[in-house]
């Protein structure tokens, strides 16, 4: 007995119906999230290619105004906006010179408090990749139960046993545990793949924030533009914290 999947919806029953419907609903929910955060990890990584090799350039050349105003043009460039809050807070600061161990601790901290928030952003939308990815079989997995035990109901009413008599059911209460796993399986891919790509992003954060420190530390004492950073990372190859 061939059902096409309009036949299938067409004999299912309410409940069924209602399932197919939750995990329908699930599955757009999961997919937006999913080009979205694409689509936003894929913007951040390319401006802070191009952000990169400027902003050290204005290191090197201790122009501060530009590095600043250069940060704040690159909005979506997760690099931009740690390095550009810590040099906002110490700017007044470096310009007359007055640079204290203090001043160095309070950019630390502004670094921090940027990081943490960015990390937030990156990873807003995850829970609910998590979310349909652990729960979208049980729901499945539930349609199937309650079309079962509606298929064995009604040969029981019916008088009749055999395959032939709740082939129909069966298949009914089957497909909800299949489109359980068609939801899920995605999820969960692409839940790991950006777990992955967040970690490498606060990697890079991470690393150039302590260059950054290292670079005002080294200010104090008159070297300025002479930190590591402004060679390692814009070059984004070979041992550089870019990744591809």
């Amino acid at each position: 007995m061939n059902l096409s999947l309009m036949e299938l919806w067409t004999q299912m029953g309410a409940f069924a119906k209602g399932i197919v419907v939750v995990l329908a609903i699930m599955s757009i929910w999961s997919l937006t999230i999913m080009i979205q955060k694409w689509w936003n990890i894929r913007r951040a990584q390319a401006e802070t290619k191009r952000f990169a090799p400027e902003f050290s350039q204005f290191l090197e050349e201790d122009n501060l105004t530009e590095a600043i105003k250069l940060a704040e043009g690159y909005k979506r460039s997760h690099v931009a906006r740690v390095l550009g809050n810590a040099l906002s807070e110490v700017k007044p600061l470096i310009m007359d010179g007055s640079v204290t161990v203090a001043d160095i601790n309070s950019a630390e901290r502004a670094v921090e408090r940027e990081m943490l928030m960015t990390i937030v952003d990156l990873k807003r939308g995850l829970g609910v990749l998590a979310t349909v990815g652990a729960t979208a079989p049980f729901v499945g997995l539930l349609g199937t139960t309650m079309g079962i035990v509606n298929a064995f109901t009604g040969m029981a009413a019916s008088g009749s046993g055999g395959l032939s008599a709740i082939s129909a059911g069966i298949a009914e209460a089957l497909i909800t545990t299949a489109f359980g796993l068609m939801v899920a399986i995605p999820a969960v891919w692409m839940f790991n793949y950006f777990s992955t790509k967040i970690d490498n992003l606060t990697a890079e954060m991470t690393y150039t924030s302590k260059e950054m420190i290292d670079y005002l530390i080294k200010g104090v004492s008159g070297e300025f533009g002479r930190s590591r950073f402004t060679r390692e990372f814009s070059a984004g190859t070979g041992a550089g914290p870019i990744s591809q």
